[in-house]
């Protein structure tokens, strides 16, 4: 007995997998794309399972639904899925549904180059420019990004002692910058990072809470971006972002990056209208900027922006088949 068949186009943002997925769309209950993210994982999640997880997808498989605006001023709404869930927001998954959407005919722009987009997180405007039919850039304007924790003091098992901050930027990222025992994102290899992230994830969420001051709804420290020297000397700073149960970011995250900038901005290292050039761990760049600052709750917030490209390379049809032994999608940790 069949369970679904979905059409996608696949594409990827500056290295990192993008999935849209074009048809088989479940019907959502709710006012915002917050309520409806509820109601996908409650009732929809197998969706998210089967075409993310192997042997449909792999541990870096992240994707997106358009869906129409619940405010009919809007152009569109993004719901996204992934292997670490359905987030709140996703920067590199924004960019790469934004691109493949319009190259698609998918979206069509109220004003053209410009777009008003329903996100989990809230809403968001982003710029793009397309010449002979292809997006050549995605511009987000993001939502309220913040600095949550300071100098949180770890003790991590076959590392030792440990400070991090916790910065939110559409997700909560527990950041580490170079120290003692840790020199650098440069000096690691991709197997440190998977090793050490999901020790000091659990780390911190028994430390402290995070839970963002308008919508409960979005909590816990999910991504850790591990930061360093570039290797491109236009670069300002690099980063790996681990996520879910064993995946490393290869686009320089642009929730990471928002995150990342609230986290400078906070401490006097950035200013509004500086840019900052975030290198990722294959060396891909985002162009970031603090283009204002804001109130969120009782934090002093910045409204980031994240600039870059995505290139679609394919479609295909997904069957899912519960016949098939492997119809929910597995890992192999």
């Amino acid at each position: 007995m069949q369970k679904g068949t979905f059409y996608c186009i696949d594409a990827h943002t500056c290295g990192n997998p993008v999935r849209l997925v074009t048809s088989g769309h479940p019907s959502l209950v709710g006012n915002t794309m917050s309520e409806r993210r509820q109601d996908f994982l409650t009732h929809h999640d197998w969706i998210r399972q089967s075409l993310m997880f192997e042997p449909r997808g792999h541990d870096m498989m992240s994707g997106a639904f358009l869906y129409p605006p619940i405010n009919i001023e809007n152009d569109a709404a993004i719901l996204f899925i992934e292997t670490s869930g359905c987030l709140p927001m996703c920067g590199h998954g924004t960019i790469g549904t934004i691109t493949a959407g319009l190259e698609a005919g998918l979206i069509q722009p109220k004003t053209p180059g410009k777009l008003n987009i329903e996100v989990p997180a809230g809403d968001i405007v982003v710029d793009y420019h397309m010449a002979n039919k292809k997006v050549e850039w995605v511009k987000i304007y993001n939502i309220a990004s913040y600095l949550a924790h300071q100098n949180i003091r770890l003790e991590v098992p076959g590392l030792g002692e440990l400070f991090v901050d916790v910065a939110y930027g559409g997700n909560f990222y527990i950041i580490v910058e170079p120290q003692n025992n840790f020199p650098g994102i440069e000096h690691w290899q991709a197997e440190d990072v998977l090793r050490f992230s999901p020790l000091v994830r659990d780390l911190v969420n028994q430390q402290v809470d995070c839970i963002h001051p308008e919508d409960s709804s979005v909590s816990g420290a999910s991504h850790l971006l591990w930061t360093g020297t570039p290797k491109d000397k236009s670069a300002d700073a690099a980063n790996a972002v681990f996520y879910g149960d064993k995946a490393i970011d290869r686009s320089p995250c642009g929730t990471g990056t928002s995150a990342r900038m609230a986290q400078l901005f906070a401490k006097g290292q950035l200013t509004v209208g500086q840019e900052f050039i975030h290198e990722s761990f294959i060396g891909s760049q985002f162009v970031g900027c603090v283009e204002q600052v804001c109130q969120l709750g009782e934090y002093t917030a910045i409204m980031p922006s994240i600039k870059g490209w995505a290139k679609v390379f394919g479609s295909n049809c997904i069957t899912v088949d519960t016949d098939d032994p492997y119809h929910a999608g597995f890992q192999v940790i």
